[in-house]
């Protein structure tokens, strides 16, 4: 299976083409068909994808990691052009979440869900796909539903709240899943933001496909807002796994950017706006 993978919203630029915003959207073009992960905030994606040449009326399926603004953000501006999709998604994607920073010594709140109610979006032309299993979606398309948090290292961002009848808990993000691509050279992972821990998927993707070799590892890992000894936890454990390219973006961080950099050298790159992957 032949892939070509670009990303249209993330927060940088790296060519003189499209806009940059604070999300995460990549479109999937393959033998059989083209594909979207995620839809950054909503705020480019649409003129991204003009400005690089990938028509949204050609997407067969789409697939959202996750029930934050930044990736679900961009999906009605999607549907008014493509209509009717199918959409893959967890079923907790619509629950209300907030972001809560201390900016300056004072404390912010900030909602940080699906900002669009799910009939509001089956109007324009969602048919929603509800899962938390890994399962098969298309031949070779693999998504990894919840995955389980077992690596002692990785923990829920405290900033994420999650507000259940009336009650602020931690959010740990159950919903959060990411896109697997099985190809002759390797597995291709592409992450949303991450949530589970970047280890914990892949040990949770290794697990579930029997197999070990990436070829990429795409996308948010969420590796921005741990401390030094978590990052280099991570670091450690990454350099025993069989990745031969890594392509972060998004919510990863200029720190964790430069020291993966670092460590693995021309098997890094950063994905940035117009950046492409082919396999």
């Amino acid at each position: 299976m032949k892939i070509r993978i670009t990303i249209l919203c993330e927060n940088l630029v790296g060519r003189l083409t499209g806009s940059g915003e604070h999300g995460f959207s990549s479109f999937i073009e393959t033998d059989q068909g083209n594909y979207l992960f995620d839809t950054g905030s909503g705020h480019s994606i649409v003129a991204n994808s003009r400005a690089l040449d990938k028509d949204l009326r050609t997407v067969r399926k789409i697939f959202l990691s996750h029930g934050h603004l930044d990736h679900t953000g961009g999906l009605p501006e999607v549907l008014k052009i493509k209509g009717k999709v199918g959409v893959y998604a967890h079923p907790h994607i619509f629950s209300d979440r907030l972001a809560i920073l201390q900016e300056e010594g004072a404390e912010t709140r900030r909602f940080a869900g699906m900002p669009y109610k799910k009939r509001y979006l089956e109007v324009l032309g969602a048919n929603f796909s509800l899962n938390t299993d890994f399962m098969e979606v298309e031949r070779g398309f693999f998504l990894t539903g919840e995955v389980p948090r077992k690596t002692p290292f990785e923990k829920p961002d405290p900033r994420l709240k999650i507000e259940t009848e009336g009650e602020m808990t931690q959010d740990i993000l159950l919903d959060d899943q990411s896109l697997i691509l099985d190809t002759d050279k390797g597995m291709v992972l592409v992450l949303g933001c991450a949530h589970s821990g970047m280890i914990n998927i892949i040990n949770h993707v290794i697990h579930k496909m029997g197999k070990e070799r990436f070829h990429a590892i795409l996308g948010g890992t969420h590796l921005d807002f741990l401390t030094p000894e978590q990052l280099e936890e991570s670091i450690r454990s990454l350099k025993k796994m069989e990745i031969e390219k890594m392509g972060v973006s998004h919510c990863t961080g200029m720190r964790a950017a430069f020291r993966l950099y670092q460590e693995f050298g021309d098997r890094f790159s950063y994905g940035c706006v117009g950046s492409v992957l082919e396999v």
